[in-house]
């Protein structure tokens, strides 16, 4: 079964950038994509909301709307690890983001359905 850990998370100016990391460990057999969702201040732990994903094989990216052109998903194959590059960073980008993995079917790669397993979060903090 895959670990995941999350890294890099902060406190930034808006308008600047900030890069997470998320190392996986284990047996990653059957991983089919890793995203990346957030849960904003004061929402419940289950609602999470969707920013990015990468599908293992292929390298296909999704994002959501509201970071489109701002946020950027990669992989860093030697360490096992996907990265998410956040530039252009607003007030409402302020959550606890968290790396996922699962075996994501092209109806549900932008949804907490597509993933089983979770890394416990970094927070993220943007000062207007």
């Amino acid at each position: 079964q895959v670990q995941l850990v999350e890294s890099g998370g902060g406190l930034v100016q808006a308008g600047g950038s900030l890069r997470l990391s998320c190392a996986a460990s284990g047996s990653t057999s059957g991983t089919i994509a890793m995203g990346w969702f957030r849960r904003a201040p004061g929402a419940p732990e289950k609602e999470r909301e969707f920013v990015a994903s990468i599908r293992l094989s292929g390298g296909r990216t999704y994002y959501a709307d509201s970071v489109k052109g701002r946020f950027s998903i990669f992989r860093d194959t030697a360490k096992s690890a996907i990265n998410l590059q956040m530039n252009s960073l607003k007030a409402e980008d302020t959550a606890i983001y968290y790396c996922a993995a699962g075996r994501s079917i092209e109806s549900t790669i932008m949804t907490m359905r597509g993933y089983h397993t979770w890394g416990q979060g970094t927070q993220v903090t943007v000062s207007s």
